[in-house]
Parts: structure tokens; C-alpha cells; sequence
């Protein structure tokens, strides 16, 4: 396949910056919001309501995906886009964050990590060739690094860690990178160590990757140490290339992240909170479980266009939660992302110098 990637900034200011990330599969304007499809699949969520939310991209776990169905059965049908029928772009994770979560199964070395599944406890080994290997067979159009990520509090010491494991992993994920039809994007580390983090961030732009993730945070720090360096971190890297902060999606994080010039998130955040009730909204969170919208026949959103919105009243989704009915979780997570699809597009929008 020929390349056919490329990241543009159309504008840029102190609202932050627009671009358009142009993949194989599709082009995705950004800033940019992208659903988790852990294991090939936004929860709850068909393709076709996705696409009508506004997703142009989503992100899928390599872990997970390795450990069930088995990148050979993905593989086998022609990769993830096939597999999951999903036309647009598709980012993969390399399943460092997973291995990080597993602290008690895993065992870390220079090599890579050596771990027990989640699944059935079978003892497994991970290195950045087999991450890269993995995220190449799975067929998403961006891949990422290998690293080694660090909950909060960190030590200095251990954020230390993250750093050279991430820099010398990368350096070997890129060495592995083959795919013609992928770009590969490095993972700058340092939890809140500024100096770690200018340290990260100079070792992966002299390799020259795609883009960069801003890893590391919304690991258990305080809303405001996320915004303070996710900022700081994007001021490091290259303004022409993309740049990635992972684990964001509550609108009021995502703002400022924006602002400081990051173009692309990635959170369970809206649609978890769909299933359990929680909608966003400009007004801020609703939960629909509490009593007051028992006789409530308004739309969750009287100014959204959504699905859910546009057909259902809160008494209803309400009942639905009540009653353990799933199709609630379903309709309340369409309505997250439409939501969280517009709140992205209105800061686009922000950016963008108007027309004459």
C-alpha cells in the first residue's frame, strides 16, 4: 500500500491548533477525540453509531487483542479493519499501559516484560520487536512504541526507569517498524518530572517518529498536574508532527490540552459513563438514575442532535437504567460521544480563522 499518511496544522493560535491527519483508511480532522475499541469493539456501540456520532478514528488494544482472539485469527481475515468492519482510521496501543496495570502478574527486565495473562494465567513474554510484530499483523494505520509506563505517586528513581526503558525500547520498535501501510508514534514518559521529561522527549524526536504520545499521565494526579504537563510536554516536541495525549476524554481536561496545542485523546471516559447512567452535557454531568427525572420528558440535551436525543426523554432512559434494561447504556453512550464529537469540533472550530 502506498503512503498515504500525512499530518498538516491548518491553523494555529492561542486557542491551539487545527489540523488534518491524513491515513490510508480516511482523513480525521483534529483536534480529535478517538474511542477505545479495546477488543475491536466500542462497548455497546455498532460501526454505523459510531460513524454517526462523528468518530473518524478509534483505538484497539494490541494486549488484549494478542491474548484473545490471537493476532493470527485477526490477521486471518485481513486485519483489524475487516475484522471489526470498521472503514475509517484505526490506532493501535501496544499494550504498555495493560502490562503497567498488571504490576502483580509481570516481571520487568532491559529485554521487555515477561507476564500471566488476565485471561487464564498462562505465562507470557513481551518484548518491543513482538509489540511492533503484533500491531503490524493486527493492520492498524498508527502503532505505537513499547513503553514503560508509571502510576502517581512515582518515585524519581523508577520515573527514571520509564524513561530509559521507553527510550531504548522505542529505539527498537523502530528498528522492527516494516509496514509500509503503519506509522509508528514514540511514547515520551517522565511522570512529573519536568527535567525526565525534556530528557524523553529530545531522545524520541532524534529518532523521528510520525508523531508522539504524551504518556505517563492520567495515571492518579490531580486534574491540574494533567493539564500543567501534558502542556509542558507538548511544548517539546515538534510542531509539525502529531501530538497524542493518552488516557484524556472528560470535556474540561480535554480544553486545555487544546489549548496548549495537542491534537488527539483517547478515554473510556464517555462511554463508561454512558453505561452507568452519567450523560454529558454543556451544562455539565447528569445522572439519570436519581429521582427527579422519573417524570422527566425532556431529551437529555434539548440542543443536541443525536439518536438519543432526538427520540427518547429522560423519564425513558431512566426507566431503562432502573429496569437493567442495556439498551440505557447503549443510547446514553451514543449521546457521550455525539456530545463529546461536538465539544472537539466547537474547539476546531474556535481555531480555525473564519471564513470570509
Amino acid at each position: 500500500m502506498p503512503d498515504h499518511f500525512s499530518f498538516e496544522v491548518e491553523a494555529a493560535g492561542p486557542a491551539g491548533r487545527a489540523g488534518v491527519l491524513q491515513t490510508p483508511h480516511g482523513a480525521v480532522k483534529t483536534p480529535a477525540f478517538m474511542p477505545v475499541a479495546t477488543q475491536a469493539a466500542v462497548k455497546l456501540l455498532a460501526p454505523e453509531e459510531l460513524e454517526a456520532a462523528g468518530t473518524s478514528i478509534v483505538v484497539a488494544n494490541a494486549y488484549h487483542l494478542y491474548l484473545r482472539p490471537g493476532v493470527e485469527v485477526v490477521a486471518g481475515v485481513g486485519g483489524l479493519h475487516r475484522f471489526m468492519s470498521w472503514p475509517h482510521a484505526i490506532l493501535s496501543d501496544s499494550g504498555g499501559f495493560q502490562i503497567h496495570s498488571l504490576a502483580p502478574l509481570r516481571e520487568v527486565d532491559d529485554d521487555g516484560v515477561t507476564f500471566r495473562s488476565h485471561v487464564d494465567g498462562q505465562l507470557l513474554r513481551l518484548t518491543p520487536e513482538l509489540a511492533t510484530d503484533i500491531q503490524r499483523d493486527l493492520g492498524a494505520d498508527l502503532i505505537m512504541a513499547f513503553d514503560y509506563c508509571t502510576s502517581y505517586p512515582t518515585s524519581r528513581r523508577e520515573a527514571e526507569k520509564a524513561v530509559a526503558l521507553t527510550t531504548a525500547w522505542a529505539a527498537r520498535c523502530r528498528a522492527a517498524h516494516d509496514s509500509p501501510s503503519q506509522k509508528l508514534l514514540g511514547i515520551v514518559q517522565g511522570a512529573v518530572f519536568e527535567d525526565l521529561r525534556e530528557r524523553s522527549a529530545a531522545q524520541l524526536v532524534e529518532m523521528d517518529f510520525f508523531g508522539y504520545a504524551i504518556g505517563g499521565l492520567s495515571v492518579g494526579e490531580e486534574p491540574a498536574q494533567t493539564a500543567a504537563y501534558a502542556a509542558f510536554t507538548a511544548s517539546l516536541l515538534p510542531e509539525h508532527k502529531i501530538r497524542y495525549l493518552m488516557g484524556v476524554g472528560r470535556p474540561e481536561d480535554i480544553a486545555p490540552a487544546v489549548t496548549a496545542g495537542v491534537d488527539m485523546f483517547d478515554c473510556v471516559v464517555p462511554t463508561r459513563e454512558g453505561r452507568h447512567g452519567t450523560a454529558l452535557t454543556a451544562e455539565g454531568r447528569i445522572n439519570l438514575r436519581q429521582s427527579p427525572h422519573r417524570n422527566d420528558d425532556r431529551p437529555v440535551d434539548a440542543e443536541c442532535g443525536c439518536y438519543t436525543c432526538r427520540r427518547f426523554s429522560r423519564a425513558y432512559l431512566r426507566h431503562l437504567f432502573l429496569a437493567g434494561e442495556h439498551l440505557a447504556g447503549r443510547l446514553v453512550s451514543i449521546h457521550n460521544l455525539y456530545y463529546l464529537h461536538g465539544f472537539v469540533a466547537r474547539l476546531r472550530e474556535k481555531i480555525m480563522p473564519e471564513k470570509n
